[in-house]
């Protein structure tokens, strides 16, 4: 069985009558050091965002309010994230395509990334995407049949 593109992480969460809390820290909830943070709003109905790659960075992605959908491509298969909770997030290594679709009216999507911005760092091509995984995985003799592509989906479903 093919090796999952993502992670789901889930965070601490202090209940609280007044009102929930969860916290992040750098190295311990997430695997690495936190360079950058941003956030994606106002994302009009049936719009898409991500769309690309990273050769380096990695990310952490979480549903801070309302819902969305994250679909990671490995070259090879892809798997749909449906983030829905603000205690949950989903990491991404490097050389995994992302995109975001199907977000609910007023969802913010926060992501917590690796490295500051390095325009050189991004592969904004599928194709291009595509035939450098296809290549790595030839160099490290590794010949999967390119003619399967594998599709998952995961739902969190986690009582509030």
């Amino acid at each position: 069985m093919a090796e999952d593109l993502g992670r789901i992480i889930q965070l601490p969460k202090v209940l609280d009558a007044r009102g929930n809390l969860t916290f992040i820290e750098e190295n311990r909830h997430v695997p690495f050091e936190i360079k950058r943070v941003y956030y994606l709003y106002d994302v009009p109905g049936g719009e898409s965002r991500g769309g690309h790659a990273h050769n380096q960075l990695q990310q952490f992605i979480i549903a801070a309010t309302g819902s969305f959908d994250v679909i990671l491509d490995g070259g090879f298969g892809r798997e749909r994230y449906h983030l829905n909770r603000s205690y949950y997030g989903l990491y991404i290594p490097p050389m995994v395509w992302r995109e975001l679709d199907n977000f609910s009216s007023g969802s913010v999507c926060l992501v917590l990334v690796s490295e500051y911005f390095d325009e050189e760092d991004y592969i904004r091509d599928l194709d291009v995407f595509r035939t450098r995984v296809r290549t790595q995985q030839e160099d490290l003799n590794e010949h999967p049949d390119t003619s399967i592509i594998l599709e998952k989906t995961v739902t969190i479903s986690q009582q509030r």
